[in-house]
């Protein structure tokens, strides 16, 4: 399969917009008073499954040179993708192949969560843990993201990937709080349905923007290669 790396790079950032949309949507009270619970929960399934998507893409993309190393020239050249790779010296890769599994939990959960009459047992066991495990792989994700955009001689606190790995890393940070708030106590009722609402809200807007982003940082980073570097051109920027 060929693909344009910039179509590629589209795609990964559209089909992330629409899942952050859909766990936003869901998230936001008079949504549920105005569809219900079933409805609502449809939502959050639909927005994992977008999100799933798009992690899948950005793994390929991490683990295809053609489709990152690039130059305006190539930029628009389908190219053939990498199916498979072991890369872990890679940050960006690490980023690509820990955040993948998150999302996979995270479709775990929120299928499950459609399921009715399931006791608090079942709850925790197939809606909480995965919720909790991919969490839990969104900020290891976001960390090596990170890592992946920082240098070791200078700064790059101004570059369009360090915004994107920061807007990720607080989305990750409030999905973590969202998914601890939903503990269900022995009562049945939630740590904080206030803190997870919230947690779930705040961290899909944070992943809107930086999935967002991603659309100037391209065309930036190839503006940057073209006018440092015509002849030859330079890896651009991994927005992971």
């Amino acid at each position: 399969m060929r693909v344009t790396p910039v179509h590629l790079n589209s795609a990964i950032a559209g089909l992330f917009m629409i899942g952050s949309s859909c766990f936003a949507l869901g998230s936001i009270p008079a949504y549920v008073n105005a569809v219900g619970g079933p409805i609502d929960g449809i939502t959050y399934f639909v927005g994992s499954i977008f999100f799933t998507s798009a992690s899948f893409l950005q793994l390929v993309q991490s683990q295809t040179p053609a489709a990152t190393e690039v130059d305006a020239a190539s930029a628009t050249r389908p190219t053939p993708l990498r199916w498979w790779a072991w890369l872990p010296h890679d940050r960006a890769w690490l980023a690509a192949i820990t955040q993948f599994p998150g999302t996979l939990f995270f479709n775990i959960s929120t299928g499950a969560a459609l399921i009715h009459n399931a006791t608090v047992a079942e709850e925790q066991r197939y809606v909480w843990r995965p919720d909790i495990y991919g969490s839990i792989l969104f900020l290891v994700s976001s960390f090596f993201a990170l890592l992946a955009v920082a240098v070791v001689n200078g700064s790059r606190r101004h570059t369009s990937g360090w915004r994107i790995g920061w807007w990720n890393m607080a989305g990750s940070i409030l999905f973590m709080a969202s998914a601890l708030a939903s503990f269900i106590l022995p009562s049945g009722e939630l740590v904080s349905t206030r803190i997870s609402v919230a947690g779930t809200f705040g961290g899909a807007v944070c992943f809107l923007v930086g999935a967002a982003l991603m659309f100037p940082a391209w065309r930036a980073a190839l503006h940057q290669t073209q006018s440092s570097r015509p002849s030859t051109g330079r890896p651009i920027e991994r927005n992971s």
